[in-house]
Order: structure tokens, then sequence, then C-alpha cells
């Protein structure tokens, strides 16, 4: 059977490569509904190759201009924040592809559970900011989360037909990204720009970024807690910068499973979409023969506090994890937009940690709450 695609986020780097795989297997997948943030100009694109049912923008100032260039087709469209939550669960949508980035993607993540669609996660954001509440949701309305990241798809993939129980330890690789051998003294004088060159991935702007700082491997430490049920003790970052080794398990009796690969989004993509089974494609091969060493390396901290900062979160609990990523998302647009030097976002981030009141067991309308004033404080620091 077909299986009807909403994708959240599909003018990104991961919808637009989940429309990739779209277009190999035709006959398996149809686009049901497509939503962007701001990207009018590729989100008209896409409609007129894939002819969803519905469109959706974010940006409600756009819907005029998205709504004209569509009007000859045959097209629901739709705008606003409201319409995005909506969309989601339409009955028709067998899996949300959720791709937007950061705290936006949220709320229709939430609403896409309660409507017992299979959830394709590619926001980690999402589990980062509320993974308590959003593991409780999945249980409860027996909604499948398979996860997009290559890292945790990996993790996944290693865990197939193994207890978790027996799990002593998660291996979660890293790049390193493009600053991993710079001196403290060169990263502080580094731009935007230089930040964007990731060594291996081609990812969006503030995802690049967050790798950049490592603090998307501190985000990926707590979505692996919550994916995987293991406390953050038990996640161990090595940087590996080669790529190739996704991440790894090993297991109680010392036994250790990865899944390798070369670095292309398309295969943990396939894999969420198509999952138990296993497709077939024309992606690049990793040739082992070709590789003259696969390195490990552990993450320095001195250099790269974000990935403490995570770890320090999730230790905390609470609403923490969602303050950190309020914090995260203020200063790293500030460093993009040259507001803010790189070294700062982790000064930014760490003192509205320490400034934002604590909830203990926050509720959804406390995490809304303490994202809101997360952010107001870390607007003070800049």
């Amino acid at each position: 059977m077909v299986k009807n695609l909403c994708i959240l986020g599909s003018t990104g780097s991961i919808g637009t490569q989940t429309l990739d795989v779209v277009r190999a297997y035709p006959e398996r997948y149809s686009v049901y509904a497509i939503c962007a943030n701001r990207s009018i100009d590729k989100l008209v694109e896409q409609a007129r190759e894939f002819h969803p049912e519905v469109v959706c923008i974010a940006d409600e100032s756009l819907y005029d201009s998205l709504n004209a260039q569509l009007s000859t087709l045959n097209i629901k469209v739709w705008a606003g924040s409201d319409s995005i939550a909506e969309v989601v669960t339409m009955p028709s949508i067998d899996i949300v592809v959720a791709a937007m980035v950061g705290y936006a993607g949220l709320r229709p993540t939430i609403e896409a559970i309660k409507a017992g669609k299979t959830i394709a996660l590619a926001n980690k954001e999402t589990l980062v900011v509320a993974g308590e509440i959003i593991c409780d949701l999945a249980q409860q309305y027996h909604t499948p989360i398979l996860p997009v990241d290559s890292e945790h798809s990996a993790i996944f993939q290693s865990l197939v037909g193994e207890d978790r129980s027996e799990i002593e330890k998660i291996l979660l690789t890293a790049s390193g990204g493009p600053f991993r051998t710079f001196t403290l003294d060169r990263m502080k004088t580094v731009t935007a720009a230089d930040a964007l060159k990731h060594p291996n991935w081609d990812m969006g702007a503030k995802i690049t970024i967050d790798s950049a700082s490592m603090m998307n491997k501190g985000f990926e430490v707590i979505e692996a807690k919550w994916l995987f049920g293991v406390p953050v003790e038990k996640i161990q970052v090595l940087v590996h910068p080669q790529s190739i080794v996704h991440s790894a398990v090993q297991f109680t009796d010392g036994a250790i499973k990865a899944q390798l690969g070369a670095p292309d989004m398309r295969l943990p993509i396939q894999y969420a979409l198509s999952f138990p089974e296993r497709l077939a494609s024309d992606f690049p091969r990793a040739d082992l023969f070709a590789l003259k060493d696969l390195t490990f390396e552990q993450p320095d901290l001195h250099r790269f506090p974000n990935l403490g900062l995570a770890y320090d979160a999730m230790r905390r609990g609470g609403n923490i994890p969602c303050v950190l990523n309020a914090a995260n998302e203020v200063a790293n647009l500030a460093f993009r937009e040259g507001r803010c030097g790189f070294l700062r976002m982790s000064d930014i981030i760490a003192k509205t940690m320490d400034q934002t009141p604590f909830i203990a067991k926050p509720t959804y309308e406390d995490y809304v709450a303490s994202d809101a004033e997360a952010r107001r404080i870390a607007m003070q620091y800049l």
C-alpha cells in the first residue's frame, strides 16, 4: 500500500532529502501535505512537482502570495502554526516526517502523536524540550517514533532483535565539526561563515552551527536518553572525524554492534519510512578498503562546553533541558547574525540555565512558559 506522508519542514535539508526518497519509490510513498516556515519559492516548486492535498506556510504574511502562486492547482493552502498543528491530524496521513527546526516542531509532533500517526523524527528539539511528555504520549496513543538522525538510526538498527535491558552503553559518535582541531584562541575569532563549512554533512544553517559548537551532540545525548530509555551516564560521546561509524551499542556481555555507512542522510530517512523493511537504494557506499583509518577521540569539554551543558541539563531535569534549547536558539541566531561571538554562546546558555526558575515536574504549559522566559533572559546577555 502507498503510504501518505506529511513532511514538516519540507524545504529544509531533511525535507528535501525525504522527497528524494519519494522520487525513488513513487509506488510506496505519496506526498499528502508539505509545510515550511518561510521558503515560499521552494515550497511552490515542491507543490507543483508532487501535487499534495495541502500546502502550509508557517508565516501567515506569506499566505496570499502562496495562494496566488498555487491558484491553478487543486491544492488546499493553509497558513500559521495552528494550521500546521491541524494538518498532521488529517485522517489520510500515515507518516509525519517531523523535520521542522527547533522548538516550533514540538506542538505539531504532539498533535501527530495524539492522532496516532507514525512519527519519523528528525526534530531533536522535540525530545530535548519535552522528552517525558512525548514518550508518555507515544505510549498512551501507541504511536511509533522512528529516529531519522543518523546517529539514533544507527542505535535503533543496532538494537533490532535485542533486549534493551542488556544495553551497557550507547556509543554516540560525533564528527567534531569544523573546529575540532582549533585552539580556544583561534575559536575566539571564527565567524558563522567558518562554522557553516561542515566537513562531512550537508545540513541547515542552525543545525550546522550547533554541530560546530557540539550543542547538536548534546541534544542527541538527551534525545538518546528518551528514545532508548537509558540514563545519560550510559551514553558516551566519541569524536569520529570520518563519520563512517554512525553510532554503536555496547551490551552487557561486552559485544559492540555498530552501523556503518557513507555520510548520507537519505539512508536513515529511507529506513525510518520503510521499517521494518530495508529497501534497495543507489545511495553512495562506504568503501572500507579506501579508508586509511577509523579514529575515535574523547570530546574536549573545555573547548566545547555546550556538550557538558547538555549533560548538566539532563541531570538537573525538569524544565532545564527546555531552557537549554531556548537559550541555544537565541545564541545560535545571534552568532549567525554577527551579534555574538562563537565562545560567547556557551556563556549565554549557562547563565540562562542558572537564571530561569526551575520546575521539577513541568506540564506542557510550563514548557511554553519556560521557553518564553529563557528566551527573554538570554536576550539580556547579548
